[in-house]
Parts: structure tokens; C-alpha cells; sequence
């Protein structure tokens, strides 16, 4: 069983238009979906969709229409697929909306909800659910147990909480491999507070690396931007440098130049598969998934990212907030090669 935690889930409906949207025009809609999302629950379906069993861990109001969509999603499961349970923490406030505006060619464009502010208690709350799941999942789960905790952060929480959260993991579940994907303040905290606050994983995107290891922003962009042109020393080196501080591993996506692992052991990059993207909603996640998923399975590090890889150009290839199955991964091989 995989735990994911969700501390700011969303409802994420997302529109698609039959060409480039007119900004201050009108725009008709081709197609609406609604879907119940956040970076965890994200992660979690696409899990049970590859038959590995999940818990998504999460805030929600009672009777929230994210919790409604949730069971949806869970009672019509795809063939192979898992269980999917949900351990919702009562609190006030309803999840917030997530829109996301989706063009032909690809481009997507997000306008997220900050979502409702978590009392003090209700972030006990949330964080006492956490550990209670982790516990109940590792009875008999052995070496390949982890707990994946994604996402931003609402108002009220303190932005260095994925920080406490993995050094409360790493004391109260030994053993536990421990997967963190934010951006901003939280990822900074995180950043700080090594090598105590160290997950076993991080997937920063290119901007987001440079920043962790202090580069300023203009060479922080470039970092993602020389990835493209096949310049990927940089992005390792970079990557090298939270490893020696103490991460397990840092899985830096790069967009159409793909992804670069760093662990202890070595770098390896992966190409992306060339798919027609329909929309970016997810991708990141089902990386995060594929690579927990290659991990859980006795994957080294070459399949880890292979599999991630391949998970997030299958997301990137389906429209809306489609999550991929097995049978979406694309048909091109991912490319797994060492660097020096």
C-alpha cells in the first residue's frame, strides 16, 4: 500500500477550446470535464490503475462534491486496477475549484484556487491521519513501502510542514521511503532544513532546481532551457549537490528534453517520447507515480526513471485531467542513458 498526502485538494475542471484562446474575446468551449484532483489523490489513481493498492490521505469538508467524485472515480475502476481508499480529515471549509484552459496545440493554461485556510487543529488533524495511514500501510509491506506527499500548501499551514513532516515519518515508520513534489516556499523549507527534512525523492522541474542550490534567476531558467539544447551537465551537477546534502534522489523533469535522475549511485537521462501533447494537467504526477510504481516492483534507477518518463509523456497524450493507465504508455521506448 502507497500513502499519499494531499493537503490542498481540488475539484479540477478543465475546459478545452477548439483553437488558441482569445484573451479579453469570447471563447467557446469544446468539452468540460470535472474531476476530482490535487497532486496526491493524483498519484494515487494513477497507482490503482496500474494495480498497485493506494490510500490518498486528504482535507475535505463533509458531504464536499470532492469527496462524491472520489467515490465515482473509485467505484467504476479500469481493468487491472486496485483498490483506491480515501482517508478524508473533516474540516470547515469545501476543496477548491481548479480550472485549467487546454488549446489544441498543447498549451495549458491553470487558474488555481489558493484553497480554504486549515485551523491549527485541523492540521493536527490531517497530520495524525497521515501517520495513522503510513502505520496501517507498512504492516507487512516490507522494504518497498512509501509515502508520497504532493502538492502546494493551503493557507494556515506553515510552509516548512513537509519538512516536520518527513522527519516525524522518518522517526514514527523506519524504513519508510519518503516522495515529496511542491514548488515555492514549502520546496525552500524543504531545501533548509537538510540533511534532517531529506526525502528519499524530489521532482523539481528545471527552474525549480536552480533555485534550490541558490542559483540566481536568470541562471536557475537557464538551466531548463540548456537541457533543451542538449547541454544536461549543468542540471546533474546541480541535482549532485542535493544528493550530497542528503536526498535520496532528485528526479529534475526538463519538458521536451526529458528528465535527469540523480542518486547515490550515479545521473542517468531519459528522452521524452515524442506524443501529441493534448494536455500538461497531471503529467507530473504520473511521473511521480511511475517512478514510485518501477520502485515498489525491484526497479534499479535506469527503470525508475524510464517508467516516470514513460508515465508522464502518457499524461501529457491524453486530454484534460485523463490520468494514464497501462495501456496509455506510449509505444516509442524511453532512453535511459548514464552520464558521466
Amino acid at each position: 500500500m502507497i500513502v499519499t498526502l494531499t493537503p490542498n485538494p481540488s475539484l479540477d475542471r478543465t475546459v478545452a477550446l477548439p483553437g488558441p484562446l482569445v484573451r479579453g474575446g469570447v471563447n467557446r468551449l469544446s468539452g468540460v470535464v470535472v474531476e476530482p484532483g490535487g497532486k496526491g489523490v493524483n498519484v494515487a489513481r494513477v497507482l490503482v490503475s496500474a494495480g498497485q493498492p493506494a490510500a490518498a490521505v486528504l482535507p475535505a469538508a463533509a458531504h464536499d462534491p470532492l469527496l462524491l467524485a472520489l467515490e465515482a472515480a473509485a467505484a467504476a475502476p479500469s481493468a487491472g486496477s486496485a483498490a483506491l481508499s480515501t482517508r478524508a480529515v473533516t474540516v470547515a471549509a469545501p476543496a477548491r475549484i481548479n480550472t485549467a484552459v487546454t488549446e489544441p496545440d498543447g498549451t495549458t493554461t491553470k487558474l488555481n484556487e489558493p484553497g480554504a485556510a486549515l485551523s491549527p487543529q485541523e492540521v493536527d488533524a490531517v497530520e495524525t491521519a497521515l501517520l495513522e495511514a503510513v502505520t496501517a500501510a507498512g504492516e507487512g509491506a516490507g522494504a518497498r513501502h512509501w509515502a508520497v506527499l504532493s502538492g502546494s500548501l493551503p493557507p494556515g499551514v506553515p510552509a516548512d510542514w513537509y519538512a516536520r513532516l518527513v522527519r516525524l515519518l522518518r522517526e514514527s515508520a523506519p524504513g519508510l521511503r519518503i516522495a515529496v513534489d511542491t514548488s515555492d516556499e514549502p520546496l525552500a523549507a524543504l531545501a533548509a532544513g537538510l540533511p534532517e527534512s531529506a526525502p528519499d525523492l524530489v521532482k523539481p522541474n528545471g527552474e525549480e532546481l536552480g533555485q534550490l542550490v541558490g542559483l540566481p534567476a536568470d541562471r536557475a531558467m537557464a538551466l531548463e532551457e540548456g537541457a533543451a539544447h542538449g547541454d544536461l551537465a549543468p542540471v546533474a551537477d546541480a541535482a549532485r549537490i542535493l544528493v550530497d546534502l542528503g536526498l535520496g534522489a532528485v528526479m529534475a523533469t526538463l519538458g521536451p528534453a526529458g528528465a535527469v535522475l540523480v542518486t547515490g549511485g550515479g545521473a542517468w537521462h531519459a528522452t521524452a517520447p515524442k506524443v501529441p501533447v493534448a494536455s500538461t494537467v497531471g503529467a507530473g504526477d504520473s511521473s511521480v507515480a511511475g517512478y514510485v510504481l518501477a520502485d515498489v516492483r525491484g526497479g534499479d534507477e535506469p527503470e525508475r526513471l524510464r517508467t516516470a518518463m514513460a508515465y508522464g509523456s502518457a499524461a501529457a497524450s491524453l486530454p484534460g485531467t485523463t490520468l494514464p493507465t497501462p495501456g496509455d504508455l506510449p509505444a516509442q521506448e524511453v532512453v535511459v542513458t548514464r552520464l558521466a
